[in-house]
């Protein structure tokens, strides 16, 4: 079977979603759980982009050692020396070079010529060859580029060192039958075509990422790029857990392999959201909530007297436990340490101390408890950001007819007791109102999301929101069986962020 190298741009194209905001640390934990997912390159981000991303990458390069760590850079000699500032010290760099080549780019972005385009390509790959073998190239927006234009770029780029070529359907505005034939086109006229591995790069506009990168396996391309949960810029890039379990459920159409452990696949999801604050639709392909359960009553009928009626996926060989897990309010800390092992987290006994003890204050107030659950606690405790202020407290009275009101205590800097209250138009917007008036951090609210992490009345409720303030971005999460509290815990999350960051500055 020919091996599929799989190309993960979720810390970079990813990222680059609309609202999706990672700081360094998160870029970071994700980056290892795609190390322990089996991907063969992770392009970290874009050195060049701004001093937090070139940090992240940095960090990324000299932490997680089996994989290809990639940078991304414009075709600049500044951005590729930025690549390889924040990637020399990887175990296996990469820098990936990208230069757009459709006429409609040429004329109404750069303002060049197609010759400039081919200089500029050849200049740049060159430079990035003086730092490191290992380079790959991408003509921006080549599903519309003229095909012997591109044939020349391609040509010119692989004999100035490209190892890789990647084939961007940048603005997902190809199908299957013409991005075949364009990749046909590739092969049967790039001279030199056969000293590069061919890689496949496609957004989902409409809808076809996915179908679009499995369609050209079979004229030659050996490298994917995708993200997790198929996030990216507008409508996302072709997703990597859809790709790999299209090439594992159906062997018998593609004869093709891929390093990825598919039972990492749900757990990297649930964390690649968490991080980015998008949630996963829940009729998502493979990672939804939705994607293994069964309403209709034939279905359920079926799914009784033999799964395969109508599962095509075993849903424990991407990670879903089949099980309900027993621990409760009297288990001891032996027992949870033991439980979250076989989830697959290791913690320090500072942190297991800390996420023992809110497993056992949430195991008070919910009766059974599971995995998911778990889960949601260790999140908390590893994405905890160093707080200025800790929520010690938070009351609300309301009701209809009532005016809604929050008390609010918070623990100060130097560990002094801050307490305020406020009215509000709801229950949250009081707390909120009450902790702005302790902490007086001009921000605004621009985004709140609620879901529920396990069925049932006693649920543990998640809160993401999204803040501005200064013109940046944060996103805050918290969780908490009462709403109230987890919605006042997001906030604080955010808030600490915005402070922490603040603190950075000014050091």
């Amino acid at each position: 079977m020919d091996k599929i190298i799989v190309f993960d741009t979720t810390l970079r194209d990813g990222e680059q979603s609309a609202g999706a905001a990672l700081n360094a640390e998160e870029k970071l934990e994700i980056a290892k759980q795609l190390d322990r997912l089996g991907v063969d390159v992770i392009e970290a981000g874009f050195p060049s982009s701004s001093r937090g991303d070139f940090d992240a990458v940095h960090l990324i390069a000299r932490e997680v050692s089996r994989p290809i760590i990639c940078a991304l850079a414009y075709a600049q000699p500044k951005a590729v020396d930025a690549a390889w500032e924040a990637i020399k010290e990887a175990r296996y760099p990469r820098i990936h070079v990208f230069l757009s080549s459709s006429d409609i780019h040429l004329f109404y972005q750069l303002r060049k010529n197609r010759e400039e385009i081919i200089d500029i390509a050849k200049n740049m790959v060159a430079r990035a060859k003086g730092y490191t073998e290992d380079v790959e190239f991408s003509p921006m927006d080549a599903t519309r580029t003229e095909p012997s234009f591109l044939y020349q770029v391609l040509e010119a780029a692989i004999k100035a060192g490209a190892t890789t070529v990647n084939i961007p359907d940048t603005v997902g505005y190809a199908i299957p039958k013409e991005f075949c034939s364009l990749i046909d086109g590739i092969f049967d006229n790039v001279p030199n075509i056969h000293h590069a591995v061919v890689s496949a790069h496609c957004h989902n506009d409409l809808g076809l990422a996915v179908a679009n990168s499995l369609a050209v396996l079979d004229r030659g391309v050996r490298q994917i790029e995708c993200t997790i949960n198929g996030i990216g810029e507008r409508a996302g890039n072709a997703a990597l857990e859809e790709i790999v379990m299209a090439l594992g459920t159906r062997r018998d159409l593609f004869n093709y392999t891929t390093d990825i452990d598919f039972t990492q696949i749900s757990k990297t999801s649930r964390l690649v959201s968490e991080c980015t604050g998008m949630p996963v639709q829940p009729n998502k392909a493979i990672v939804g909530a939705n994607a293994f359960r069964h309403e209709s009553g034939i279905h359920q009928n079926g799914i009784l007297k033999e799964r395969t009626t109508y599962e095509i996926i075993d849903p424990e060989s991407i990670g879903l436990a089949g099980t309900t897990l027993t621990l409760g309010k009297l288990s001891g800390r032996h027992a949870f340490k033991s439980r979250l092992r076989d989830l697959g987290y290791t913690l320090s006994e500072e942190e297991l101390s800390r996420t023992f003890a809110t497993f056992k204050e949430l195991a008070d107030k919910k009766r059974d408890i599971t995995d998911r659950d778990l889960e949601v606690l260790v999140a908390e405790e590893l994405r905890a950001v160093s707080e200025t202020y800790h929520l010690e407290q938070v009351q609300v009275s309301c009701g209809d007819p009532g005016i809604p009101t929050a008390t609010i205590k918070l623990v100060g800097p130097e560990g002094q007791i801050l307490a305020d209250a406020a009215l509000g138009t709801g229950p949250v917007d009081a707390v909120y109102k009450a902790i702005d008036r302790i902490i007086g951090v001009p921000n605004t609210l621009t985004e709140f999301s609620v879901k529920s992490i396990t069925g049932g009345i006693d649920a543990i409720g998640e809160v993401t929101i999204r803040i501005e303030s200064e013109g940046k971005t944060y996103v805050g999460r918290g969780a908490s069986t009462d709403i109230v509290v987890a919605s006042a815990k997001a906030y604080m999350n955010a808030l600490n962020r915005v402070l922490a960051t603040k603190g950075e500055v000014n050091r």
